[in-house]
């Protein structure tokens, strides 16, 4: 089945991207399979109005079964960069419907705004870890950690503190990573990886961390040296998603946008790579991305954030996905083998 999952992605990057962005984009819509056209919408923005959005999911099953997703809830009313007001927790007994178990608004940390969270058990402990990105203490974005607990219900605000913030440059000329943001993290090999966005000189590119613990991290390699380059359709943006066990290796699903395309910054796009040792990524579609909004705006096709995981022989994602009216939602796609 794994062997199969690779060679059908593999089939779905467009050999070329020389057409128009949108034309492009309308065309990869029609290539879609059936799985990224047909979905559950898990959660919808707090109000139906332009770029207030409910996204970033993260998703566990704990050991009873029981599904547990974190998300980032956006507003229109503030500054951009700073519109994530709440990581908001849902459960749920069968991965489709979701009630809400708790929330952390960014006053009670204080944080001047949050974005995507990453929400994970720890194999030995079988604890909730919970992490979250944003400005700590008014300075540079940084990954932040709270204090785990038995029940996701009951992550305490006040016991959040960064776990990986920017380094010291080592000489007045040295350009380095300014910031971090959105963590992918999951326990592989031994030990702890966070995935996460490094903006150096305001590009975002994608930085690799591993850890003992989930407490104290450090680079994977150079420090300075993004694991996917900037180039082909992501030239602009290139971003972790999410990363997954498929038989010898591990399917590396990224993001990213292109210079050509309506607001970048943005205007997100999902594509697929893969890596035997968690740290070298072949990128298997190079040339356009594997999946946009089937339901776009006039101006957004985003389609990002995405958890993957493997429930019931099938690959069950949740992601980001605009809507017509500028809003985007979490729905959940059942890709079958």
């Amino acid at each position: 089945m794994n062997g199969q999952i690779i060679l059908a992605l593999l089939t779905l990057s467009s050999p070329c991207w020389a057409q128009s962005a949108a034309d492009a984009v309308g065309g990869l819509i029609e290539r879609l399979p059936v799985g990224f056209h047909e979905y559950s919408v898990i959660l919808e923005p707090d109000k139906d109005e332009p770029e207030w959005w409910a996204g970033a999911p993260s998703v566990v099953r704990d050991k009873e079964g029981t599904f547990w997703l974190a998300c980032r809830m956006r507003t229109a009313n503030a500054p951009r960069g700073l519109r994530g007001y709440e990581i908001r927790i849902l459960r749920s007994s069968d991965g489709i419907h979701f009630t809400k178990a708790h929330s952390i608004r960014r006053e009670d940390v204080p944080i001047p705004g949050f974005e995507r969270p990453a929400l994970l058990t720890d194999p030995q402990t079988s604890q909730f870890k919970l992490y979250v990105c944003g400005p700590w203490k008014d300075g540079p974005w940084s990954i932040i950690k709270f204090d785990d607990s038995n029940d996701p219900t009951q992550f305490e605000p006040a016991s959040a503190k960064p776990v990986i913030s920017p380094r010291s440059s080592s000489y007045d000329r040295d350009v380095i990573v300014d910031g971090y943001k959105d963590p992918f993290i999951l326990f592989a090999e031994g030990q702890y990886h966070c995935y996460v966005i490094g903006t150096m000189r305001r590009t975002e590119r994608i930085y690799h961390f591993r850890s003992p613990n989930g407490e104290r991290w450090e680079p994977v390699g150079s420090p300075y040296q993004s694991i996917m380059d900037l180039t082909g359709w992501h030239d602009f943006y290139v971003r972790p998603a999410c990363v997954i066990r498929v038989g010898v290796g591990y399917l590396f699903v990224y993001e990213g946008s292109n210079c050509d395309w309506y607001d970048p910054v943005y205007n997100i796009a999902t594509g697929v790579g893969f890596t035997f040792d968690l740290h070298r990524i072949i990128d298997l579609t190079p040339d356009a991305p594997l999946v946009v909004s089937t339901t776009p705006s006039e101006h957004f096709h985003t389609w990002r954030y995405s958890h993957w995981m493997m429930v019931g022989g099938e690959f069950w994602v949740y992601a980001e996905v605009a809507r017509p009216n500028e809003t985007n939602e979490i729905r959940l796609f059942r890709l079958s083998r």
